[in-house]
Parts: structure tokens; C-alpha cells; sequence
């Protein structure tokens, strides 16, 4: 009896006789196969005898499709890296990092001269109204309607990242400092025989109120009550202006005051000095000529129209559009400090306030002024020979 037992023990044991006893990773089963804890298996499948780690699953980047034809499906280190069976760590290939190598390097880390982003956080203008000019599609086909460039759902939308360059920078990684820009004073215009045209950026601010600044009336049925006199009249607010070499510069507060007969003087010599004062000279002459408008939609609402029109050596050619800083800015570290404007805009009622282009220059703007080659090691214009200034944009003799 006794021997009997001894030998059935012994059947027992070799029959959960496991390869390598699963490594200690595992647990053996019938016919001596192994189930492994989570992330051990065996040459990166699962099963056998436990001894290796898996790597992190990753959206390949690339791979071939399957029989339906579905890509980028799922990959250890998302095919773009050698796993580490020993520890269960992914060694990524060049250009690619990240636990599972699932996310682009951006070379050089640009170079200290910008910020490596995610495609999803790539806008698609300079500026926020170089895509969006405020106003709402409608019947009567006013407006572009809201692009959301950002709003990306592309498999590599959080993965595939490039370099966003800091202003004066260029180049895939942000290596190459920018060089001035300017007329080019050998082009000619379509019409010789036509004056310059000059850019010009239309603002609108919609308020309500009698003269567009939010002033209360109780004409044609509208009181203080009405949702459309929001009032303008002593807050402030600024510009931002964006130049062709990326930099940005906020104008000082500027102050609505109270008009009487829609007397925009006030206003208009407030914007124009607000942009001359900028530092640098980026803006070296401008006008600025404000009136009362009012929006063809139903129910309509009174606004402030401020035109400027660009009229400097430095700011020839189509320029960037300027942007209204309309939140208030009142905490300390927070520039420039402002009331803001932001809850005196009428906006989700089929019109917005908005800033776009309404004349387009005839000038050009180009680097060096397309006479002169930029060094990009200086950041300064090499002036083709006849030509001089920081952009060339100067004769220096006849050639």
C-alpha cells in the first residue's frame, strides 16, 4: 500500500514538472505548460518558460497592414525599438523615446531656441485671427466660421512632435536666427500708375449702446436693461502686434472713454500712439480712424470699428493681424494690467467682435528685403551689391 502511494506521488510531480519551473513567473499547468504572470513570457510571446520580460505596447509607426487592412496596430515598443528581455525596458531607435517608444524626438531639443510639441497643440496661423476672424457662418455668408486646428484625431495627433521655434529662430530645429524683413524697392506694382496701397486691419467691438461704446440710450427700445448695453465706457484694453520675426509686443492699456456724437478722436490718437510706442520701432508709422458700426444681422447690435492702417518702412507689406487682449489682467506678474473688455463683448448671437485684413497692401515683405541673403549664423542681412539698410531695402548705387 505504502509503495502505491509513494508511486502516485511521483506521477504527480511529473506531471507539473514545468520548463524551468516557470522561471518563478509563472504557474505550471496540465500538460506541463506554463501561464505566466503579467509582462513574462518567452521571446516576446507568451508562455515558455517565463524567463524574459515584455516591453511596453505602443500604436506601431509603422507596420504591415492586416487582412482588413487596418494599420498601426499595436507593437512592442511600437516597432520602433529593440525590447530588453531582462529588464523589460525599450531601446529606442533614433529619433524616438518615451516607455514604449511612442513619441517623436525633436532634434537637438531645438536647439534651446523653441519648445518641442505635439502635433495636436500645432495651431494653424501666426496669430489667433489668421484662422478665425471672430464671426459665425450665417445665411447671409458673413464670417469663415470656428477652425479648430488643434482639434486633431490622426492616429500620431499625440505622438508625431516637431520644433515650435522661439521669435528670431527658424529651421527644422530652431538652428537658423531670422534676418529683417522689407519691400523689395526693385518690384514693381500690378498698376505702376496707381498709388501704394497700404495694409489695413479692421477691429470691431461690439457693445451696444447709441455710439458703439456701450453708452445707455432709450432710444428705439433700448434701455439699460437690454442685454445690449454692455458697457465699454471706462475700461481698457490692449493690442498685441506679431512681426515678421515672431516677436510679440503688447501695447500699453488703452482707456474707452465716453463720446458724444461719436467723436472718435480720442480713441483714435489712444491705438495709434499705443502702436508707435512699441519698442524696437517695430511699427514706425500707422493711422488709426475709428467710427460707429452696426451689424446687418437680426437683432442687430451697435459696435466701435477701429481701422489701422499701416503706413511705416517697417511695416510695409501685409503684416500679421493684431489681437485683442480683452481678458482682464489685474493679478501681479500679469502684463499688461488691464480691466479687459471681455463681458462687455456680445458674442454666440450669430456676430462676434472680430479683427480682420480689409485692404491688402501692394507692397511685399520678404527676408533682406529679396536683395540681400540672410546669414543665419548673425541674424543680418548680406546686401547684394547697390543695396544697403538692415533689410536692404535701400539703393546704394545704380547697377
Amino acid at each position: 500500500m505504502f509503495k502505491l502511494v509513494v508511486t502516485l506521488a511521483a506521477l504527480g510531480l511529473a506531471a507539473a514538472k514545468c520548463p524551468n519551473s516557470c522561471s518563478g513567473h509563472g504557474t505550471c499547468n496540465q500538460n506541463e505548460v506554463c501561464t505566466c504572470h503579467d509582462n513574462f513570457g518567452m521571446g516576446g510571446l507568451a508562455g515558455g518558460d517565463c524567463s524574459d520580460r515584455m516591453c511596453p505596447y505602443e500604436l506601431a509607426w509603422v507596420d504591415a497592414p492586416e487582412k482588413n487592412g487596418l494599420t498601426h496596430n499595436y507593437a512592442e515598443c511600437a516597432a520602433k525599438g529593440i525590447c530588453d528581455r531582462s529588464t523589460g525596458t525599450c531601446e529606442c531607435f533614433d529619433g524616438y523615446e518615451g516607455k514604449g517608444c511612442g513619441r517623436q524626438v525633436c532634434e537637438s531639443d531645438c536647439s534651446g531656441h523653441g519648445t518641442c510639441e505635439y502635433m495636436n497643440e500645432l495651431g494653424f496661423g501666426t496669430v489667433y485671427n489668421d484662422f478665425y476672424d471672430g464671426l459665425t457662418k450665417t445665411s447671409w455668408g458673413i464670417g469663415t466660421g470656428p477652425v479648430r486646428p488643434a482639434t486633431d484625431y490622426s492616429w500620431d495627433a499625440d505622438r508625431a512632435r516637431t520644433c515650435v521655434c522661439d521669435a528670431g529662430w527658424n529651421g527644422l530645429s530652431c538652428t537658423d536666427r531670422m534676418c529683417p524683413y522689407g519691400n523689395d524697392i526693385l518690384a514693381e506694382r500690378s498698376n505702376t500708375g496707381s498709388a501704394a496701397v497700404k495694409q489695413k486691419q479692421t477691429i470691431v467691438l461690439l457693445a451696444g449702446g447709441f455710439d458703439g461704446m456701450g453708452n445707455y440710450t432709450t432710444q428705439a427700445g433700448v434701455t439699460a436693461g437690454d442685454a445690449d448695453d454692455k458697457i465699454f465706457v471706462g475700461k481698457t484694453f490692449a493690442l498685441q502686434f506679431t512681426s515678421k520675426l515672431n516677436e510679440t509686443y503688447a501695447t500699453k492699456p488703452i482707456k474707452i472713454e465716453g463720446v458724444a456724437n461719436a467723436d472718435y478722436t480720442s480713441l483714435n490718437t489712444k491705438v495709434q500712439n499705443a502702436l508707435l510706442e512699441l519698442p524696437h520701432n517695430v511699427i514706425n508709422g500707422v493711422t488709426v480712424t475709428s467710427a460707429q458700426v452696426t451689424t446687418q444681422t437680426n437683432p442687430s447690435h451697435t459696435g466701435t470699428e477701429i481701422v489701422v492702417e499701416f503706413t511705416g518702412t517697417s511695416v510695409e507689406g501685409n503684416q500679421n493681424l493684431l489681437e485683442v487682449i480683452a481678458d482682464p489682467c489685474s493679478s501681479k506678474g500679469c502684463m499688461p494690467l488691464i480691466t479687459g473688455i471681455t463681458n462687455q463683448l456680445i458674442t454666440g448671437q450669430n456676430y462676434s467682435s472680430y479683427v480682420k485684413e480689409t485692404v491688402q497692401a501692394n507692397f511685399n515683405s520678404y527676408e533682406c528685403g529679396r536683395r540681400g541673403k540672410c546669414d543665419v549664423d548673425t541674424g543680418i542681412c548680406k546686401c547684394f551689391e547697390g543695396y544697403t539698410a538692415e533689410a536692404c531695402t535701400e539703393l546704394s548705387a545704380l547697377v
